[in-house]
Formats: C-alpha cells, sequence, structure tokens
C-alpha cells in the first residue's frame, strides 16, 4: 500500500457537494469553534443541547446530498414536464413583459433579494425609497389619499378590506355585500374568512348592494367578465346607509378608466402582477390596498412615511407601527407579518421605467387589441358584452368546441360554462394572438390594419379618466436602460443586505440563499405557468410540489402539508383553522380557548383572533421557559373550552425546554391540540420531529429554514404540516374539470364550508419560488441537513461564549447552552450608563453590520442569530464589533467618554457628518468612523443618521417626497397629517 493514498472517490465527491457550500465554517473552524465552546465533536454538543425525549433516533429518510450541477439537472428534468400555452384565462392575472434591467438587477440580484425587513431605517433607504414610489404608484393610480406597501395577495387584500371597511362603518350591521362579479378565488377566501369572525356574505347582483344594509360592499373593477361598469350612483347609495365601498381594481386600466378614489370608493385593494411580475402558477405577487387617510391608523400591513434624521434631512422610516399585529398580539386586527417587497418593488420599477405615457400607451394597445378582436367576432354575429377594457365575454357559442381548437392551437381560454367563455388580453398579446383566437370562433381576419380603423374603442365615456396620475419626477426621468441601472444601483447601494454583511438577526434566519436554488426562479417553465391552466400542462408543478411535501413532511414528521398558505402568518392561520374544524367535526364547537405563552410570536395571538378563538395567556418562569404549571391550571380551568395551545419550539427565548413533551400531554388530556410555530424549524431539521412528539400541526417558515429569501421583507412561504386526523381539514385546492363553469366552483365551495376553504388566492400559494426549498433540501441531503442544524447552535453558542465577559446572555438551556440563537442583555449597561439596545444597535452600523433583533421577545436586549451560513471570519468579526462597543461602553462608565456625547448616542455616523468642515463632539472623527482598523479597507457609510421616529408618527406622510425637500426644504411634508 502507498504510504500516502490518494483520496477515495467517494471523499472528492463528498467535498464536491453542495453541503460544504452552504455551511459557512470549514472543519478545521467547526473544531476550533467546538473547542471554545467545550466540546470535542458536533454529536456530544447537540447531545448537550437538545432534550433526549425529543430527539430523533433514526436520520431523515432522504436522498443523499449531491451537487448544484446534479440538481439543476433534475429540476430542469421537471421543469420540461410544464407545457406553457399562450394564456388567455385572465381572472386577475395577466401575461406581462418584466423588463430585462429589472430581471437581471431587482428579481436576480441578491442586493434586493436578501435584504430585511427595513425595520432598521438608517440602514434601509433604498428599498423604502423603491416602497414610497410603490405607495405613491398605487396612490395616484386608485385616486387615493394613502396606500400601504403591500400585502399578499389579491383575495386576502379583499379579505383584509372587509375586516377594515368592518372596523370603519358606521353601520352595525354584520353583512357583508360581494358583488356576484369578483374573482372566484376572491370569493372563496372570503368565505374562509368571515365565517370565523361572524360576518355573514351576501352574493349578489352590484344593483343590490344599494338596496341592502351592509357595512360595506366589494365591487370588481373592471368585473371578473371584463365590464367596465359606473358605480358612482351605486357608492353614494352604500355610504347613505354608513356603508364602506371596497373595490377590486386593475391598475393597468386606471391608466384609462376613472380612479374608484374619484367616484366614491374608501378602500380599493388589488393584485401589481401584471406590472411587470411573471405569472408564477400563481405567486409571489404583491397585492396592494389604498384608502381614504381617515383608515390608516387601522390599515393592515406595512406603511413607509417620512420623517428627517439627526440632521434635519429627509428619511424614510417604517412608519405608524402600533398598528402591527407585533405589538397590538390579540388585540390585533390583521396577523399580517410580511409584505411582498420584491415584487412590489420590480412593479413599482416597472411603473418608473415606462413613466405614466409608457403605461398609458401599454393599456392603450391592450384595450386596442381587445376591441379589435370583439369588433371581429361580431361582425360575424357571436355575442360580446359591451364596455370593456381587456376582457371578452362571449356567449351563446358552443365553448367546448371552441376549448377543443384552443388547445390544439396551445391556447388557454378561461372556461365559463357550456355557452359562454372569456378572453382576456395583456401587454403580450400581438395581431398574431387577435387572428388567431378570432380563427377559434371560424372568423377569418384579412385586413387587421383595416379592421383597428374601423373599430372604436369600447370603453363607456362616463368613466374614461381624466384626472392626471404619476406626476413625480421620479416617473418621468428614469426611462432610458442607462438612467433606470443606475437609479436602482444607486438604492441598493443605500443599503445593508446579505450580499455586504452577515444579518445576525434572532428569529428570523438570515442564512445563504444560494445562487443555484434561486436559478430555476426566472426559467419560463415555472414564471410563465399561469395558476388556473389545466392541471395536465403542470405536470412539472406537480410533481415538485409533491416532492417538496414529501420532503417537509419527512423532516417534521407530520403526516401532510399544504404549500398554500403564502406566508408565515398565513400559515398560522390554516394551522389553527385545521384546529377548529376539526373539534366541529367531533360535535366541539364550544372549544375556542387558546392558550399562548407570554413569550410567543406576535403573530400567534393575531391568528388566535381571527379564527374566533379567545386568547389566554400563560406566564414564562425566571428562566425563560414556559410556566408548566401555569398551563396545567389554564388547561384545567378551561378543560371543556380548550381548543389549542401555541407554543414555539424551541422557545422564542433560544432554548430548548425541557417539558415539551409533558406539555403535549397536558393539553392531550383536556381535548386540545398543540400548535407548535416553526419559527425555528432550523434548530430542529435532522435532529428533532415535532410531530414525533406529540405536537399535532406547525407552519413552517420556508423563508427562514429552507432558504427562500426574504426580499426585503417578503415573499415568504408559510406551509401548514398536520397531523393525519387534521389532513382533511387543510386549505383546499379547486380544481375544475374541463367545462365546470362558475356556478359549478361555487357550489363546490359551498360543499367546503364546513372544512377550510381557501387562505390564499393560488391554489399552491407562491409557487414559482418552491424551487428554492426543493433545491436546498435535495442538494443538502440528509447528512447535509443535520450538520446545517448543527453548525447553527454551534455558531450561536460560540457567539454567546465569546461574547460572555462583555454582556451576559439572558437564558440558556441544559448545560448552559443556548440553541441556535442567544438574547443579549443590556439592561444593567443601560441602568449605569444610559446606554440603550438601540444605541448598540445603530453603533453596529458603524461598523458595517445589520442590527440583531432589537427588544424582542424582551425590551431592551439584543437577539442575535447567526445561522449555519456564516464563516468563522464573519462570526469574528461580528464578535470584534461588539467587544468595541462594549469598550465605548466601558469608556462611559469610567468617565471617559461622555454620557450624553458618545459615538454610541450619536451613532449612524454619514460621510457627510465625518467629512464636515466642523465636528461638534467630543469624541474623534476616526473614533465614529473606523472604531475598527479593518473599517479603513473596507467601509459602508449609512445615507442617514439616526432617524427620528416620533417626528414620523406625528407627521405622517406616505408619499413620493418633493424634490425641493432634498435641498433642505423639509416644510413641504412637515405639517401633521399632510399627505
Amino acid at each position: 500500500m502507498p504510504k500516502n493514498p490518494s483520496p477515495s472517490l467517494r471523499d472528492l465527491e463528498h467535498h464536491s457537494a453542495f453541503i460544504e457550500r452552504h455551511i459557512g465554517p470549514n472543519d478545521s473552524e467547526i473544531a476550533h469553534m467546538l473547542q471554545a465552546v467545550g466540546y470535542d465533536s458536533l454529536e456530544a454538543m447537540t447531545d448537550a443541547i437538545v432534550p433526549g425525549s425529543i430527539k430523533s433516533t433514526a436520520p431523515l429518510s432522504l436522498p443523499d446530498a449531491i451537487t448544484e450541477e446534479e440538481a439543476l439537472a433534475k429540476v430542469r428534468a421537471i421543469a420540461t414536464k410544464n407545457q406553457v400555452y399562450r394564456n388567455f384565462i385572465g381572472q386577475g392575472y395577466s401575461g406581462t413583459h418584466t423588463p430585462k434591467v429589472i430581471l437581471r438587477n431587482i428579481l436576480e440580484n441578491p442586493a434586493w433579494y436578501t435584504a430585511y425587513t427595513p425595520y432598521q431605517a438608517e440602514i434601509s433607504q433604498g428599498r423604502m425609497e423603491a416602497l414610497i414610489n410603490f405607495q405613491t404608484m398605487v396612490a395616484d393610480l386608485t385616486g387615493m389619499e394613502i396606500a400601504n406597501a403591500s400585502l399578499l395577495d389579491e383575495a386576502t387584500a379583499a379579505a383584509e378590506a372587509m375586516t377594515l371597511a368592518k372596523r370603519s362603518s358606521k353601520s352595525k350591521s354584520d353583512l357583508f355585500f360581494v358583488s356576484k362579479y369578483v374573482h372566484p378565488q376572491t370569493l372563496e377566501v372570503l368565505r374562509t374568512r368571515a365565517e370565523p369572525l361572524g360576518i355573514a356574505l351576501h352574493i349578489g347582483e352590484d344593483s343590490e348592494a344599494a338596496g341592502i344594509d351592509a357595512f360595506g360592499v366589494l365591487l370588481q373593477y373592471p368585473d371578473t367578465l371584463g365590464r367596465v361598469l359606473d358605480h358612482k350612483a351605486l357608492a353614494e347609495a352604500v355610504h347613505a346607509r354608513g356603508g364602506v365601498v371596497a373595490v377590486a381594481a386593475d391598475l393597468l386600466a386606471l391608466t384609462l378608466i376613472a380612479a374608484p378614489g374619484e367616484w366614491g370608493a374608501d378602500i380599493v385593494i388589488g393584485n401589481s402582477q401584471r406590472f411587470g411580475v411573471p405569472f408564477g402558477f400563481g405567486g409571489p405577487h404583491a397585492a396592494f390596498m389604498a384608502c381614504r387617510d381617515a383608515y390608516k391608523r387601522s390599515m393592515p400591513g406595512r406603511l413607509i412615511g417620512v420623517s428627517v434624521d439627526a440632521e434635519g434631512k429627509p428619511a424614510y422610516r417604517l412608519t405608524l407601527q402600533t398598528r402591527e399585529q407585533h405589538i397590538r398580539r390579540e388585540k390585533a386586527t390583521s396577523n399580517i407579518c410580511t409584505a411582498q417587497v420584491l415584487l412590489a418593488v420590480m412593479a413599482s420599477m416597472y411603473a418608473v421605467y415606462h413613466g405614466p405615457e409608457g403605461l398609458t400607451r401599454i393599456a392603450r394597445r391592450t384595450h386596442r387589441l381587445a376591441a379589435i378582436l370583439a369588433s371581429a367576432l361580431r361582425g360575424a354575429g357571436i355575442h360580446v358584452d359591451d364596455g370593456f377594457f381587456d376582457t371578452l365575454h362571449i356567449t351563446g357559442v358552443d365553448a367546448e368546441a371552441i376549448h377543443a381548437k384552443a388547445n390544439e392551437q396551445r391556447i388557454n381560454l378561461r372556461r365559463i360554462d357550456a355557452r359562454s367563455l372569456s378572453i382576456s388580453l395583456d401587454e403580450t398579446s400581438t395581431r398574431g394572438c387577435v387572428i388567431a383566437l378570432a380563427k377559434l370562433f371560424g372568423v377569418e381576419i384579412a385586413d387587421i390594419d383595416a379592421l383597428d380603423s374601423a373599430t372604436t374603442d369600447a370603453l363607456p365615456a362616463e368613466v374614461t379618466r381624466t384626472s392626471a396620475f404619476l406626476a413625480h419626477p421620479v416617473f418621468n426621468t428614469h426611462h432610458s436602460e442607462h438612467e433606470l441601472l443606475r437609479y436602482m444601483r444607486s438604492l441598493a447601494d443605500k443599503d445593508l443586505a446579505m450580499d455586504r454583511t452577515m444579518i445576525p438577526l434572532g428569529s428570523c434566519t438570515m442564512k445563504l440563499n444560494a445562487t443555484a436554488e434561486m436559478i430555476p426562479v426566472t426559467w419560463p417553465e415555472f414564471a410563465n405557468m399561469h395558476p388556473l391552466a389545466p392541471a395536465d400542462q403542470a405536470l412539472g408543478y406537480q410533481q415538485l410540489i409533491d416532492e417538496l411535501e414529501a420532503m417537509l413532511v419527512e423532516c417534521t414528521g407530520y403526516d401532510a402539508v399544504s404549500l398554500q398558505p403564502n406566508s408565515g402568518a398565513q400559515g398560522e392561520y390554516a394551522g389553527l383553522l385545521a384546529i377548529r374544524a376539526y373539534h366541529r367535526s367531533r360535535g366541539e364547537n364550544q372549544r375556542d380557548i387558546c392558550l399562548i405563552p407570554e413569550s410567543a410570536h406576535g403573530t400567534n395571538p393575531a391568528s388566535a383572533q381571527m379564527c374566533g378563538m379567545q386568547v389566554v395567556v400563560t406566564k414564562c418562569d425566571g428562566n425563560g421557559n414556559v410556566d408548566v404549571e401555569d398551563i396545567r391550571r389554564a388547561a384545567e380551568k378551561y378543560s371543556d373550552r380548550l381548543a389549542a395551545i401555541m407554543m414555539t419550539y424551541p422557545s422564542t427565548h433560544g432554548v430548548f425546554e425541557e417539558d415539551v413533551v409533558a406539555i403535549c400531554d397536558i393539553v392531550h388530556a383536556h381535548g386540545g391540540q398543540v400548535y407548535t410555530d416553526g419559527a425555528n424549524m432550523n434548530a430542529l431539521v435532522g435532529v428533532a420531529k415535532p410531530g414525533k412528539w406529540g405536537s399535532d400541526v406547525s407552519h413552517l417558515n420556508l423563508h427562514k429554514t429552507f432558504c427562500i429569501p426574504h426580499g426585503g421583507g417578503g415573499p415568504g412561504v408559510g406551509p401548514c404540516a398536520v397531523k393525519s386526523h387534521l389532513a382533511p381539514f387543510l386549505p383546499k385546492t379547486l380544481t375544475l374539470p374541463p367545462l365546470a363553469g362558475e356556478g359549478a366552483q361555487r357550489a363546490e365551495a359551498g360543499a367546503l364550508r364546513d372544512k377550510v376553504g381557501m387562505v390564499s388566492a393560488a391554489s399552491f400559494g407562491s409557487a414559482s419560488i418552491l424551487p428554492i426549498s426543493w433545491m436546498y433540501i435535495t442538494m443538502m441531503g440528509t447528512s447535509g441537513l443535520r450538520k446545517a442544524t448543527q453548525v447553527a447552535l454551534l455558531n450561536a453558542n460560540y457567539i454567546a461564549k465569546r461574547l460572555a465577559p462583555h454582556y451576559e446572555t439572558l437564558y440558556t438551556g441544559r448545560n448552559g447552552l443556548v440553541a441556535h440563537e442567544c438574547i443579549l442583555d443590556l439592561r444593567p449597561l443601560k441602568d449605569a450608563t444610559g446606554i440603550s439596545a438601540e444605541d448598540v444597535a445603530k453603533r453596529l452600523i458603524d461598523f458595517g453590520f445589520h442590527a440583531p433583533t432589537l427588544s424582542f421577545p424582551v425590551a431592551g436586549t439584543l437577539m442575535v442569530e447567526p445561522t449555519e451560513s456564516e464563516s468563522l471570519h464573519e462570526l469574528d468579526r461580528f464578535i470584534d464589533a461588539m467587544i468595541q462597543i462594549r469598550d465605548e461602553i466601558r469608556a462611559v462608565e469610567e468617565g471617559k467618554l461622555d454620557r450624553e456625547d458618545n459615538p454610541l448616542k450619536h451613532a449612524p455616523h454619514t460621510a457627510t457628518m465625518v467629512a464636515g468642515s466642523e465636528w461638534a463632539h467630543a469624541y474623534p472623527r476616526e473614533l465614529a468612523a473606523f472604531p475598527l482598523p479593518s473599517l479603513k479597507l473596507q467601509k459602508y457609510w449609512p445615507p442617514v443618521a439616526r432617524v427620528d421616529n416620533v417626528y414620523g408618527d406625528k407627521n405622517v406622510f406616505c408619499s413620493c417626497v418633493p424634490i425641493e425637500a432634498f435641498a433642505g426644504e423639509i416644510e413641504a411634508f412637515s405639517e401633521p397629517n399632510v399627505m
């Protein structure tokens, strides 16, 4: 045998697998960190952290890890099974051209897709400017006073509009009127959301709304059959009864038809998908909500507003955050915890790129194509409804024969019934499309230009738009690719995302979003699939979905998974609805108590109240663990009414609690179900399975544990995983037979009402980003997933151990160890020096770091989660920054730095501040800008100084800032509540 044998083929293949790319520390670095923590192997450390009562005894039953190239080849083979036809289905989804400059520099750019929610305003100015553009775009087009920074999809936005109307209406009625001409998927989600809240839906002809005592109405504009109707008189009648008018509108149509705010709408919702965002088999897409200014403090979702920084310059921030679920908890009016930021940014850039003239041109061209097709069909004696924008409702035809011809031509039309159908044109439609569509009806168009000349527009004169929109310079400047490219780059340069630095946010899991995982998202086979395309055209999607569901079942120990929820909050809601429906199926309708520990995520109590449950908060003990005896007392007290307990595991305090099995037993003994929040599943994969230790249901955050990127605050995916007894109560998908019409769809939905209906607009939620998680699990394999969990535990404990001489870790579990995150307690330092956790968070910006989670779950603390993807070098860089900050705090303690005039109180420091001709501080400029020598080699300069939160909430301004403001004139938006 040779003295130094060559490595085996198996060893060489192992080191080419993706595991080594995803996990930051190499084996020698892992050994170094293990030594620091006090263990000689990952297995020994895992045994010391994870309670034996929950630990998995067998490895995951998943294939071995493979390379990126092998995984891409496998997913490519799946993608080819999708057949992308020319789609004219419409029903809320339209073909669109994503400008390539936006595709490459937003959707495919990690500077945008790896950013976090803009809670730290100073390092989020770029994405917040893009969101301000989105809000301005929506407010302008809808004619409303204020718009939010996006919602999840049109159907759930309609449900949010319903509850906003209930809170805002002067009517005492519990009835909500819904036009029968809203999109069917919207109606199904409304049914799901209304029933637990005691809201009754009345579905009927638009004309009925004027005579019904309802707290609000929902209209579709244009309606689902394409008609554009004048609703001004109807809105006046509803208002006279004290009701609220909500409208689901099409943004592109609003360039040509009167804005709903001009004829009486109080709330306008819709989908911005057709502004440059692909179909993606249903998502993700950015919905929107706009409303009257009077509703802004009750409006769901996030609002970007304008404040000023410490230097008096305009600065963006999240505004009116006291509306949000994480603060209001069980008193919240919505459980929304995320938005669709990345997609809202794309839509806003689409509007910036095209401008008002370009958008109007696209709308006019789309309308002309529809009008020409209608003219050709009418010329052959075929009936087409009058007064449309881009969708034709065609009646009195043999729809079955026409669909058969269309299928032969690889064309999809919308099925209505045996004698009618509809056709929706869009930006991607061409003259050739019009000719091909006419042929399906036996109509030949010999000269389309001549037909064009002879055809008048089909928009009713009484609803023609006359008001201007998008007048702000941002929508009238960047129309060349050079200009837009530089504008988007300038915004990205203002922000800190994962492409620049570690984002050590506890409970948010900002891990690597690998390029190989992202690549399939924009493949046309995935991106261009209409969510309502026939099932036999989406066989690739179905295989990918089935395989991903099976992977998640294996990782969690549950029995079934629904991928429909398109956010973590939606997944929570679906899980609680399943529990509620399960109890009702057993005749136990009285079970309405949900126990929630005081340490729980804010979405938990908000989701419970949305399901009609009553929240009972249970205590935590002095070590941060849930108080088992308090849970026992509550379970006994409410035994006959106990529906569920919601707990997070590992806990929100960052520890593996010892009594989780006992808690499950207590709740089950009193007839309740156990909901385990899956936010921290990344500390369990390959190590323990909640479905095996007694939990009944979890939602999973694919945008955390399974690598879908945060995108600046969305998209998210929140699948709901359940044990077999809850599987019948997962959200339903409505698959229609070839000629089933809306009546059949509504009848089927009615039959499902006793179970659980749809919770999101698309059957498979944000389907186009599911390949990311499929790729991650496939490339990591059984051993890689377990190692990722173990290194996540190691990295967190390494940080806690290294920082122990400088900061106290608030809570630890068995053997003095934490789970995947640690909470640093800064409260004693504030008591001694006046330096707060927020001061430390802002000072970290000067070091080029995004702050850890601030003051959650305990006020005055920082929660740090390094994830498995960060290398030892990056961990040490963060630790060095935190130690230097502690030295600065110590200097305040010792009187070497002034208690008020010190680099922490004035952080972050902008280049303008440091380079200014005057320096008024007692500490040196160099300490402000370069507290560590390494920063002289690579430095992030925040674009604004510390943002004034109080000013921003007192002076609510949520639209594009006037240009003169950036010349130092902020008076234009300094009056309270100016819009």
